[in-house]
């Protein structure tokens, strides 16, 4: 099955920026559906943003829109997630997810996830 690596999280002061990757082995993102989710501790899984492979559809939770910015590079197999104008309150664990379905808000709906990257702003 797909195996799915995070990378380009960190440390960053509110106001900063970070581009996390999410890399696909094994397979290609086609006919997916990726999708950003991030968890901080004590509080659920949140949905972040998500893309379809074939058309480039995305759909971002309204508290990223306009911040963070999800796309894809066919040639790298490798989904990003830009994130701008990072608030103390985007601090979480940041996990790739892909579906070889939908584009779903629901975590569950997505069966390959990635082992999390972490990103954390100051204030």
């Amino acid at each position: 099955q797909v195996q799915l690596v995070e990378s380009g999280g960190g440390l960053v002061q509110a106001g900063g920026s970070l581009r996390l990757s999410c890399a696909a082995s094994g397979r290609t993102f086609s006919n997916y559906a990726v999708g950003w989710f991030r968890q901080a501790p004590g509080k659920e899984r949140e949905f972040v943003a998500a893309i379809k492979w074939s058309g480039g559809s995305t759909y971002d939770a309204d508290s990223v829109k306009g911040r963070f910015t999800i796309s894809r590079d066919s040639a790298k197999n490798t989904v990003y997630l830009q994130m701008n104008m990072l608030r103390p309150g985007d601090t979480a664990a940041y996990y790739c997810a892909a579906s070889n379905r939908w584009i779903s808000t629901t975590a569950r709906e997505y069966g390959y996830w990635g082992q999390g990257t972490q990103v954390t702003v100051s204030s």
